[in-house]
C-alpha cells in the first residue's frame, strides 16, 4: 500500500506567517511583563512612602525598540540606582571623608547648583550666605544661616533691612539649614526581588496570551 499526501498552500508563506506571529508574541509578552514588573516597583517605592518622585525614576527600555523578535528584552531599572537600591537592601551610610553627612532642611531648598543634590558649599556659592556650625552636646550640630529670613516655600533667604548699631538687620533670624549626622541608619523598606521573580513566572503566560490573539 503507497499512502501520498500534497500540501495545500505555499509552505515556505505559511513558515514565514508563523514566524512573524512567534516573534509578535514573544515581543508583546516580555514587554507585558517587563510593564508589570515597572509597575509594581513603583507601586512598592509608593506605598513604602518614598514618594512620587522616586517611583517615577523607574523605567522600561525594551530590545529591539522597534519592531519584533524572537529575541525580545527589556530592561526595568531606576535613574537612582543607589538610592532605590539602599532602601531595598537596608544600609548604614556613613561620610567618605570621616566627618559628618550634612542633611539639607527646607530651608535649604531643593536643588543644588546645576540642579545637583545640595551641599554646604553649593547652598553657600548660590545664595551667598556664610554657614556658621553649631557644635550641640545632645542632639545632632548644626550648620546655620545667620540674618535670614524664611520665604512662604520655607527657603532661607537674604534679609532686605537696615542693620542696627550691633551689626544685626532688624527682624532677620538664625534658620537652620542643615543637620549634621555621623550616619544614617536606611532601613529596608523594598522587596524588589519578590516582584522580579513574579514577572519571571509571567512572561509564558504573556507570550501565550499573545500568540492566541495572533
Amino acid at each position: 500500500m503507497k499512502i501520498t499526501a500534497d500540501l495545500d498552500g505555499d509552505l515556505d508563506a505559511w513558515i514565514a506567517e508563523e514566524l512573524a506571529a512567534a516573534e509578535r508574541a514573544v515581543t508583546s509578552g516580555v514587554r507585558a511583563a517587563a510593564r508589570g514588573l515597572r509597575d509594581r516597583w513603583r507601586g512598592q517605592i509608593a506605598q513604602a512612602g518614598l514618594g512620587p518622585r522616586l517611583a517615577r525614576t523607574i523605567r522600561q527600555r525594551d530590545f529591539p525598540a522597534d519592531e519584533p523578535s524572537l529575541r525580545a528584552a527589556s530592561l526595568v531599572y531606576s535613574r537612582a540606582p543607589k538610592v532605590v537600591d539602599a532602601f531595598d537592601r537596608g544600609v548604614t551610610i556613613r561620610s567618605q571623608h570621616g566627618f559628618f553627612l550634612a542633611i539639607p532642611t527646607p530651608a535649604a531648598g531643593t536643588k543644588g547648583l546645576g540642579g545637583k543634590g545640595i551641599t554646604p558649599g553649593g547652598w553657600e556659592r548660590r545664595t551667598g550666605f556664610r554657614l556658621r556650625f553649631v557644635y550641640r552636646r545632645r542632639g545632632p550640630s548644626l550648620l546655620v544661616a545667620d540674618d535670614a529670613r524664611v520665604s512662604k516655600a520655607g527657603r532661607a533667604l537674604a534679609k532686605r533691612g537696615r542693620r542696627r548699631r550691633d551689626g544685626i538687620l532688624k527682624g532677620a533670624q538664625t534658620v537652620v539649614v542643615f543637620i549634621l549626622l555621623p550616619q544614617i541608619s536606611l532601613y529596608k523598606r523594598l522587596d524588589l526581588s519578590r516582584d522580579t521573580k513574579l514577572a519571571e513566572n509571567e512572561i509564558l503566560k504573556f507570550i501565550r496570551n499573545a500568540w492566541d490573539l495572533s
